[in-house]
């Protein structure tokens, strides 16, 4: 048999059910209706330099009444299963091909057939469903990952992301906002951490300030918690701390993507050590001991979705006003979790991200003796901001880019602080001396390299 031949039937095999992983399921998960992900290899953080997670492929598969059965039976690849709120459709990337890049798709429980909602050429990943018949997903533009919003009949997406870091959506939390993670700035794009933003691009902001070691594939449970992969283990945000708290577990290494049945028993992917694939096991709160629910020898058994129905998240009304600009107020840059010397602060200068990557100054606007400022600034672009001296030195200066959605009027505490930092009660002197933002919107500002 010649090389080609051999070639040509082995890629032919590849798509049959010879070389398919084989599920084992326990007894336990008769009971467990659930949508899982399998993978013969998985990088949870290719993502973050724009690559693939699942290099040889993955299969979504559907487990009811003790039976298992593939999603999409006729697609080459599958990947991220979401339910929608009523517990009867499906959202997933798939591949109709091979050749085919990821694209989302929508399908009926009751095996129907799948509807393509996506266009275009590029990769669309990681979908969610959204209030009002949308959903959210990631798109690989020019090999970056951005966040998109669209509606589940197709049309025109909204961008959300503006960043220049890949990013890629976890989960829609119950008050509206959409999880995700990107690279936290300054770490050369390799340590994710996990951010939020309103379905309509704004109010992007850190979950948490701590900025622990690598934190991603997060999932809000029922409590209200966010449990996510820190490491090879798990931690958790629960409202009533500003840092991340360690989730007591059994020994050994965790992926992620946590899920929560009716009862509040979590079904976490785990496996014994490094050289093992993930699989699907059940873990009470506070218990010592895993039990195992779906296993594969050959591969790895991820992202666990419960099938039932699940409260819709608040819906999120858009205040974006019909402008090519946005309006930021900073009520005191002294309230910061970098300490700066009161009466330091002198002024403070904005830059974006040009086409070279390099920062490319905007504009500078004067910063009154309670910390604050008002200024006007393009939107729709990566925006990084840098506090000044009276000499003019750098006093300050972010690490990487945030943005801001044209139309939005956002106000802010300070200047890098946590969630906890409530606004004093006080009028800001800039509003006191003008209610006129300054213009830093870069129309007449020269290009500079900054603060010294």
């Amino acid at each position: 048999m010649s090389r080609r031949l051999i070639i040509i039937l082995f890629a032919s095999l590849a798509g049959s059910s010879l070389l398919k992983p084989v599920v084992q399921a326990s007894p336990d998960s008769d009971s467990l209706s659930l949508l899982y992900t399998t993978a013969p290899q998985y990088d949870p953080l290719a993502w973050i330099h724009g690559g693939e997670r699942f290099p040889s492929g993955a299969t979504v598969l559907v487990r009811r009444n003790g039976r298992t059965r593939p999603l999409a039976a006729d697609f080459t690849a599958s990947a991220d299963p979401a339910i929608s709120f009523d517990g009867q459709r499906v959202l997933f990337a798939g591949k109709q091909k091979p050749t085919d890049p990821w694209q989302i798709w929508e399908v009926s429980l009751a095996e129907g057939k799948p509807r393509r909602i996506s266009s275009g050429v590029e990769d669309c990943v990681r979908p969610f469903y959204l209030p009002e018949d949308r959903i959210v997903y990631a798109r690989k533009i020019a090999g970056r990952f951005a966040i998109e919003a669209v509606s589940v009949t197709g049309g025109k997406p909204l961008g959300l992301t503006y960043g220049p870091e890949n990013a890629l959506p976890s989960d829609v939390l119950r008050d509206g906002r959409i999880l995700f993670e990107s690279a936290f700035p300054g770490t050369a794009g390799a340590t994710p951490e996990i951010y939020t933003v309103y379905s309509d691009g704004s109010g992007v902001e850190s979950y948490r300030c701590d900025h622990k070691d690598a934190r991603y594939s997060a999932k809000q449970l029922g409590s209200g918690d966010v449990v996510f992969a820190a490491g090879s283990t798990l931690a958790k945000f629960t409202p009533a701390r500003a840092q991340q708290v360690p989730v007591m577990l059994p020994a050994a290494e965790y992926a992620g993507d946590v899920a929560e049945d009716t009862s509040g028993e979590w079904i976490v992917p785990s496996r014994t050590n490094s050289s093992s694939p993930y699989q699907l096991a059940v873990w009470t709160p506070s218990s010592a001991d895993l039990r195992p629910v779906v296993s594969d020898s050959r591969a790895n058994v991820l992202q666990p979705v419960v099938l039932h129905e699940h409260t819709v998240p608040n819906r999120h009304p858009s205040g974006l006003h019909d402008w090519a600009y946005a309006n930021l107020l900073c009520l005191n840059s002294y309230t910061s979790k970098d300490k700066v010397a009161a009466g330091s602060i002198h002024s403070m200068r904005l830059y974006t991200r040009g086409d070279n990557g390099a920062a490319k100054l905007l504009g500078a606007a004067s910063v009154e003796r309670d910390g604050s400022f008002f200024i006007q600034v393009p939107g729709d672009q990566p925006l990084q901001i840098e506090l000044l001296d009276t000499a003019g030195k750098t006093l300050k200066r972010e690490k990487g880019f945030f943005w801001a959605r044209r139309g939005e009027q956002r106000v802010c505490v300070g200047c890098h602080v946590g969630p906890e930092t409530a606004p004093e009660n006080a009028v800001p002197m800039i509003l006191l001396k003008s209610t006129i933002p300054a213009d830093l919107t870069g129309l007449s500002a020269p290009n500079a390299s900054g603060g010294h």
